[in-house]
């Protein structure tokens, strides 16, 4: 009876678990405390979180590969398969661009500049990354991609260039996203003066539909000619847009937005956090990862605040600088913190389209940045 009860303890997870997993397990718990409790980004972060807590889990194997023909791998293994392979990505950006609004970036094209400049803090962080000596070229790039503050970007980076390393770099994107609006506040206060964030700006121009039909047919032509490894991204992003505004897929651009993206989000996201085991995400390459994330989203920050500011300053039109900050393609909580930040400023101000150029502007930035980086660097 005695050796029954002792082989059973020892075929349970308490026989099994580790302080590491202890540990991970603890911080799956923070990450679900700030989604539920904070509302930080938490149809992001419920997903990672909970992924982070079951492949955490002692003799679970969700995340478990395959052992020859007659034992399968763990659930989680091949749903991580979309990510491995670089498919789920390419299928958010499907589901954003149904939901985006390319308008402003259309009404106002020097918003796309402001998109570029936050997209500074990915190559400053790879820098960085290198000079630490802690990372490989295209450990680096996979790094630096979070300045751009895109998950899904961060994802198909690493999964092409550090598949070893997607966990910990996944986590710190998707967390620092959610931190958005605490994070960019006091980065824009400190790069602006009140007259700044007080400036109001002229109302966009109508965009024609004409414009808004060409506009994803020849940025895909021209972003997929000049950086090909970025084909995949921005081609679903501007199919997914096409949908929304030819107005004759209704059916599909709703399920784009809705049904598809709902479903591959909770894929990513579960298999992104079932990466983060205790034996890949406690050292110091993933503390040195948190660090540089929080760096390069800095710098993405306070880059577009920065340019606003010289565009304002040489602009005949005013140029609001708070709207630099949304350059970070978190769409659209980006473009909503520049709105929050100028109407405390002044409450009859409202700068949430005009932020939401440089927003959009930024998803195509950081796609673009992810393509440049990956014909750098696969083959290292």
């Amino acid at each position: 009876m005695i050796q029954t009860l002792k082989d059973f303890y020892m075929s349970t997870g308490f026989s099994a678990i580790t302080l590491g997993q202890v540990g991970m397990i603890c911080v799956s718990f923070i990450l679900l405390y700030l989604a539920i409790k904070r509302g930080f980004e938490p149809l992001l972060l419920v997903p990672i979180a909970f992924g982070m807590f079951l492949t955490n889990l002692p003799l679970a194997g969700l995340m478990a590969p395959p052992v020859g023909h007659d034992q399968p791998g763990g659930l989680l293994y091949y749903l991580y398969q979309g990510n491995h392979l670089g498919i789920f990505p390419p299928l958010i950006f499907l589901g954003v661009g149904s939901m985006t609004d390319f308008g402003p970036l259309i009404a106002n094209p020097k918003s796309l500049l402001l998109g570029a400049a936050a997209q500074f803090g990915i190559f400053i962080t790879f820098l960085g990354a290198i000079a630490s000596g802690l990372f490989t070229p295209p450990e680096a790039a996979s790094i630096g991609i979070i300045g751009g503050a895109d998950g899904p970007t961060a994802i198909f980076l690493s999964s092409k260039l550090a598949p070893h390393l997607m966990g910990s770099i996944a986590v710190a994107a998707y967390s620092y996203m959610a931190l958005v609006p605490v994070i960019q506040p006091p980065i824009m206060k400190a790069l602006t003066t009140k007259d700044e964030r007080t400036l109001k700006m002229n109302q966009l121009r109508n965009v024609s539909r004409l414009e808004k039909l060409l506009f994803p047919i020849l940025v895909t032509l021209v972003v997929s000619m000049i950086v090909p490894p970025a084909a995949a991204l921005i081609g679903m992003l501007m199919l997914g847009n096409l949908f929304k505004e030819s107005g004759v897929v209704g059916r599909l651009s709703d399920t784009a937005q809705n049904a598809l993206m709902n479903i591959v989000t909770i894929f990513l996201g579960v298999t992104v956090g079932a990466t983060a085991t205790a034996e890949a995400f406690i050292n110091l390459q993933t503390l040195a990862i948190v660090a540089l994330g929080v760096v390069a989203f800095g710098i993405g920050t306070a880059a577009g605040v920065l340019l606003a500011k010289l565009m304002n300053a040489v602009s005949k039109e005013p140029i609001n600088p708070l709207i630099g900050s949304a350059g970070v393609s978190a769409v659209p909580m980006a473009a909503r913190v520049s709105q929050v930040v100028g109407q405390k400023e002044n409450p009859s101000n409202f700068l949430l389209m005009h932020a939401m150029g440089p927003n959009v502007a930024g998803v195509i930035g950081s796609a673009v940045s992810a393509g440049v980086l990956l014909s750098l660097f696969s083959a290292f």
